[in-house]
C-alpha cells in the first residue's frame, strides 16, 4: 500500500509565464556572434589556431616560419614568415568571414590544391581573441613591397603604415578574453604548449622544404633546418625510428603512398607514432587507419599499435577534404580503391623475407651486395630421434618435417668454413682463408657457426655476426606455410604410428564429432576413443615436432568458441599462429649445423621473418665495426 503524501513520481508544477506562450521571432544574429560560433567549431585551444596560421603561412610560398608562444599560447601567439604577404588593400577582406584568394567556384572547391581554403581562420580568432595582422606584400618582379601595413582585429579599424621586411607577422593575444565561459575548458599552459608542438612538428614532418622555430616564454623550443624527407623524419621521429623502420614507395595508377613503416619491434602502447598525410594534409581517417592495422595483422597481436609516417598522394578531385571544421578527416571518392592500395602497399613492405636492416646499410655503404643464395642440394637425413614421437616416420630428424632439411645449402665455399668451425683453433691451408671464402659468397644470414645454450644461432655473414632467436624463427616459418598450405587446400595429415590418446571433457568429446569436417580439413584426425578419452590418430605434417594432445585440446577450445565457420577467418589466422608457436623448435634444443643452416635459408625465403607472430625480432645483426667499437679496436 502506498503511503499517504505526495505521489511517487511527484514533479513540482511549472509557474506560469506569458512568455512562454509567445512564438519566438526569426531574426539575424550579430556578425560578432556569428564569428564566435564559428570560432567554437574552428578554435577550441591555441593548438587549433597555430594550425591554422601555419596553413595560412605555408600556402603563402614561406620558406622559413617562427612560431612565439607565452603561456602554451594564450597570452600571446606570434607567427611570422617570409611568404607572399598581403596587399594593403585586401588587409580589411582578410579578417571578412568567408573571405579568400584560393578559391573562386565550385570547381576550386571540388579540386583544393591548397592547406587553407574556407576563409574562416583568421575572421574565427579575430572573434575571440586581439589580434593584429602586419603584412609586406610581394612586388610583381618578386621583391617585397614599398611599404608594410599592420591592422587590428577590431571592427572598424584601418590599416596603419608598419615596419616589416617580407611576409607576414599574425600576433593573436588574450585568447578568449571575451568568451570566459570557454577559456574555462583550457588546460595548463604546460598542456597546451605540448598541443601546439605536436601540431608544429605534424605539420613540419610534411614540408622539410620550410625552416620552422618555436620558441615558448622566451626560450627555443624546436629548431628545424631546411632538408630532405629522410632528415626532417629523423629530427622528429628520431633516429631510432628509421633505424627500425623499411621505406615504402609504392604507386598504382593515380595513387602513390611513400614514406616509413615501423618494423614490429618499434611498436607502442599507444597510437601516438601514427603520422598519416593526404596530399600533405595531417589526418586521422579510420579507412586509412584499418588498412595499416590489417596489414600489420601477422605482425602485432595484443594491444600494441604500429608506428609509421606514410605519404598519400593522389588527384585531388576524387579526395573530399572539406568534411571536418578542423580538416583532420577526409572523404575519399573511391574509398574501396585507396583501402586496399594502402593495404597492399604497407603489407608488401613488411612482408619482405630477411635481408640487411636499414641501418647497417645507411652506416656501412661499402658493404658488398649479397648475392643470391646457390642451389639448392639434398643433405644425408640423421637418424637421431627425438624421444616421446608418435611419428611413422622416425628415421628422421623430428623436425625436418616442418622445416625441410633437404632445403639446406651446401656449397663447396661453405665445406671449407664448416671444417674450420668444426675445429676453430686448426690453422688454415697456406695462402687460403675459409672463412673469407664464405664471407665472398655468404647469404644474407650467412652460415651457421654454433648454437649458444640451445637457444641461440650464431651465423657469420659479409657484414659480421648473425643472431637468430631458432623458436621464433621457426615458429614464423611454420606460420607462413601452414597458411599458404590451407589456402591452396594442400595441408598434408602425417598418420602417426601410435596414436595420442588423452582425457576429455564431454563438451570437447561432443565438438570433435561435431566438426569432424573442419577438423580433417586442418589436417587432424580426432576420434573419440570412451566416454571420456579422445585419442589424436593423425596431425598436419608441418607440425610433426608439436605434443599432438596439445594440439587437440587448442584446435578444440577454438572451435567451441568460434565455431566452423569464424574458423575460416580472423580467428584462424590466430588459431594457426598458436598451432606455430607449438609447433615450432623448443629451447634447449641442439641442432647440427644442417639444421641450423636450414633454418636461416628458409628465413631467406619467407615473409616477414624478421619478427615472429607475436611481433618479437628473429634475428639481429652485429657489424664488424660494432664488435671493434666495443673491443676499442683501432684506437
Amino acid at each position: 500500500m502506498w503511503a499517504v503524501g505526495k505521489p511517487r513520481f511527484y514533479r513540482k508544477p511549472r509557474r506560469y509565464n506569458p512568455a512562454m506562450l509567445e512564438t519566438p521571432r526569426i531574426h539575424l544574429l550579430p556578425d560578432l556572434l556569428i564569428s564566435q560560433i564559428a570560432a567554437g567549431e574552428v578554435v577550441d585551444r591555441p593548438a587549433s589556431v597555430l594550425k591554422e596560421l601555419l596553413e595560412n603561412a605555408l600556402d603563402a610560398g614561406s620558406s622559413t616560419i617562427q612560431v612565439q608562444l607565452e603561456e602554451g599560447g594564450v597570452k600571446l601567439m606570434r607567427v611570422s614568415d617570409d611568404g607572399n604577404g598581403i596587399a594593403v588593400d585586401e588587409l580589411p577582406l582578410a579578417l571578412v568571414r568567408h573571405a579568400t584568394s584560393k578559391i573562386a567556384s565550385l570547381d576550386d572547391l571540388e579540386r583544393v590544391g591548397t592547406l587553407g581554403f574556407r576563409g574562416e581562420a583568421l575572421a574565427s580568432v579575430a572573434a575571440v581573441s586581439r589580434l593584429t595582422l602586419t603584412s609586406r606584400a610581394t612586388a610583381s618582379g618578386g621583391s617585397a613591397g614599398q611599404h608594410a601595413w599592420r591592422l587590428g582585429g577590431e571592427a572598424g579599424a584601418t590599416p596603419e603604415p608598419a615596419a616589416l621586411a617580407a611576409g607576414s607577422v599574425v600576433e593573436m593575444r588574450d585568447l578568449y578574453y571575451n568568451t570566459p565561459a570557454r577559456r574555462k575548458f583550457l588546460k595548463s599552459a604546460s598542456t597546451e604548449f605540448a598541443h601546439c608542438s605536436e601540431t608544429l612538428r605534424r605539420i613540419a614532418l610534411a614540408h622539410p622544404e620550410v625552416a620552422f622555430t618555436l620558441t615558448h616564454n622566451g626560450r627555443v623550443s624546436l629548431h628545424l633546418a631546411r632538408s630532405d624527407a629522410r632528415a626532417r623524419a629523423a629530427a622528429i621521429l628520431g633516429e631510432d625510428f628509421l633505424a627500425e623502420s623499411r621505406a615504402l614507395d609504392a604507386t598504382a595508377g593515380p595513387l602513390r603512398l611513400a614514406g616509413y613503416c615501423a618494423l614490429p619491434a618499434y611498436s607502442r602502447a599507444r597510437g601516438d607514432a601514427q603520422y598519416c598525410y593526404v596530399n600533405g594534409r595531417f589526418v586521422r581517417d579510420r579507412l586509412l587507419t584499418h588498412a595499416l592495422r590489417e596489414a600489420y595483422q601477422d605482425l602485432l597481436h595484443g594491444s600494441r599499435y604500429p608506428a609509421y609516417c606514410l605519404f598519400l598522394e593522389l588527384d585531388p578531385a576524387t579526395v573530399d577534404v572539406n568534411v571536418h571544421p578542423q580538416k583532420t578527416e577526409v572523404r575519399f571518392r573511391d574509398s574501396r580503391a585507396v583501402h586496399q592500395f594502402v593495404f597492399h602497399a604497407a603489407q608488401r613492405c613488411l612482408a619482405g623475407p630477411a635481408a640487411a636492416p636499414a641501418s647497417t646499410a645507411a652506416s656501412d655503404q661499402t658493404a658488398p651486395a649479397f648475392p643470391a643464395a646457390p642451389a639448392s642440394q639434398p643433405l644425408p637425413a640423421t637418424t637421431a630421434a627425438a624421444p616421446g614421437q608418435h611419428f611413422a616416420a622416425a628415421s628422421r630428424p623430428p623436425w625436418q618435417g616442418s622445416l625441410g632439411v633437404g632445403e639446406a645449402t651446401r656449397s663447396a665455399a661453405y665445406e671449407a668454413f664448416a671444417a674450420a668451425a668444426r675445429l676453430p683453433l686448426a690453422p688454415a691451408p697456406a695462402g687460403e682463408s675459409p672463412a673469407t671464402t664464405s664471407d665472398d659468397a655468404a647469404p644474407p644470414l650467412g652460415y651457421a657457426l654454433a648454437q649458444l645454450h640451445g637457444v641461440y644461432i650464431l651465423a657469420q655473414n659479409a657484414a659480421g655476426l648473425v643472431v637468430v632467436d631458432m623458436h621464433a624463427a621457426h615458429e614464423r616459418i611454420l606460420y607462413e606455410k601452414l597458411k599458404r598450405a590451407l589456402e591452396q587446400q594442400r595441408l598434408a595429415a602425417q598418420a602417426l604410428l601410435i596414436p595420442a590418446v588423452f582425457s576429455a571433457d564431454e563438451i570437447d568429446v561432443a565438438a570433435a564429432e561435431e566438426h569432424s569436417t573442419t577438423l580433417q580439413r586442418l589436417g587432424f584426425d580426432i576420434a573419440p576413443v570412451g566416454p571420456r578419452q579422445l585419442a589424436v590418430r593423425s596431425v598436419p605434417a608441418l607440425l610433426l615436432a608439436a605434443d599432438p594432445a596439445a594440439l587437440a585440446r587448442s584446435l578444440l577450445a577454438e572451435l567451441r568458441e568460434h565455431g566452423a565457420t569464424e574458423m575460416a577467418t580472423a580467428q584462424r589466422n590466430e588459431f594457426l599462429a598458436s598451432m606455430a608457436c607449438q609447433g615450432a623448435v623448443r629451447a634447449r634444443r641442439l641442432l647440427s649445423v644442417a639444421e641450423m643452416n636450414a633454418l636461416l635459408r628458409q628465413m631467406e625465403e619467407t615473409e616477414r621473418s624478421d619478427h615472429c607472430n607475436h611481433g618479437r625480432p628473429t634475428w639481429m645483426q652485429l657489424s664488424m665495426t660494432d664488435l671493434d667499437r666495443h673491443f676499442l679496436r683501432g684506437r
